[in-house]
């Protein structure tokens, strides 16, 4: 009689090789993916549409130019080398894959059939490029995510951004509801412009006034934000003075390039107007990646259209009141000097008529 050891380890033996042989994929590649070189959409339709730059450039929301340089600049970092089962996607081919997701927010199922890659080589692919390259020199800021009660994440952008509607820094996070301490409060740069160690330029007078005195370089927010001596928001309330009026005219007027700012950006990738499936780690990268991407073409396009936005962007949709309108001393006085300012030495001819 055999030896019922021997019997049982032949038994886990045929077991083990039957459960692998389960698992063993039938193909390392999908028949349908397979013929990406000849049906694929960056084989096929988007090397026709590099014959047509405005088509190319309403496509990946870039021109022909403009992606041959970025794919100069990031090429050998997301470049992957052929191995003995297949060969890798090209540089090319991941940054398209990128931008068409980034520039439509169409599902990952979508974009892979068009491309005819994976689903999981699509994420993949996506969380390597916005996870590298682009998010450089970026502040971020990752506090535990909240749900709503419909089980939605909130992903919140908080930006600087200057004249030329290019972003200098950006904090983003999922915060779900917020209490008073606010979003600015929370983040990097909030703790940094509270505690006065921002890199800021040196106080200079305005121009014109002397007699004032050496004021601080500030950056204008909406009502939203507390009132520091770095941070002007506007008076509150309708029945204000003339002098006060104009002072939330000529700051609501410098905000403007900060809502025409975020409009451009909403408009150009529109993964902003949809629910984005994805992690809450990958969403985030896919924010920061949208505004390097915006800065890049601010600096890149010569088009009117790009250089010179208009109101008839549509703006994200703001924040609501996010933080406490505790003021000290230092940060009144220097709004009620830039208010006496607005209404003398730094007045302009039509700010009166946009008081009515």
């Amino acid at each position: 009689m055999e030896d019922p050891r021997k019997i049982a380890a032949l038994y886990l033996f045929l077991k083990r090789n039957s459960r692998q042989n389960a698992r063993r994929r039938r193909s390392w590649i999908h028949q349908v993916n397979q013929q990406r070189n000849q049906l694929g959409e960056f084989h096929c339709l988007l090397q026709e549409l590099r014959l047509d730059d405005d088509r190319f450039q309403r496509y990946l929301r870039l021109t022909v130019a403009q992606f041959d340089d970025l794919l100069g600049r990031i090429g050998p970092r997301i470049s992957r080398q052929d191995t003995n089962y297949r060969r890798s996607i090209s540089a090319s081919e991941r940054l398209s894959i990128c931008l068409r997701y980034l520039a439509t927010g169409d599902s990952f199922r979508t974009i892979a059939n068009s491309f005819r890659v994976g689903v999981s080589t699509l994420c993949l692919r996506l969380q390597l490029l916005s996870g590298t390259h682009l998010m450089a020199n970026m502040l971020s800021l990752k506090p535990p995510p909240s749900q709503d009660y419909k089980g939605t994440y909130s992903l919140v952008l908080l930006a600087v951004v200057d004249a030329n509607y290019c972003f200098r820094v950006i904090d983003v996070g999922g915060y779900g509801r917020t209490s008073d301490g606010g979003i600015l409060a929370n983040s990097t740069f909030g703790q940094a412009l509270r505690a006065g160690t921002l890199p800021l330029p040196a106080d200079q007078t305005l121009p014109g006034a002397d007699h004032r005195g050496p004021q601080p370089h500030a950056f204008v927010a909406d009502e939203a934000f507390p009132l520091r001596k770095n941070l002007m928001r506007p008076f509150p309330g309708r029945n204000i003075p003339r002098e006060r009026k104009i002072f939330n005219y000529r700051l609501s007027r410098a905000r403007m390039v900060v809502e025409d700012a975020f409009g451009i950006l909403s408009s150009q990738w529109r993964m902003y107007r949809r629910a984005m499936e994805v992690r809450v780690d990958v969403a985030e990268k896919c924010v920061k990646a949208t505004c390097v991407l915006h800065n890049f073409l601010r600096h890149t396009s010569t088009t009117a259209r790009v250089n010179n936005p208009t109101a008839e962007v549509e703006p994200l949709p703001g924040l609501g009141r996010v933080a406490a309108n505790y003021s000290g001393r230092e940060a009144i006085r220097v709004r009620e000097v830039f208010t006496s300012y607005f209404s003398a030495e730094g007045a302009v001819p039509w700010q009166d008529s946009r008081l009515s």
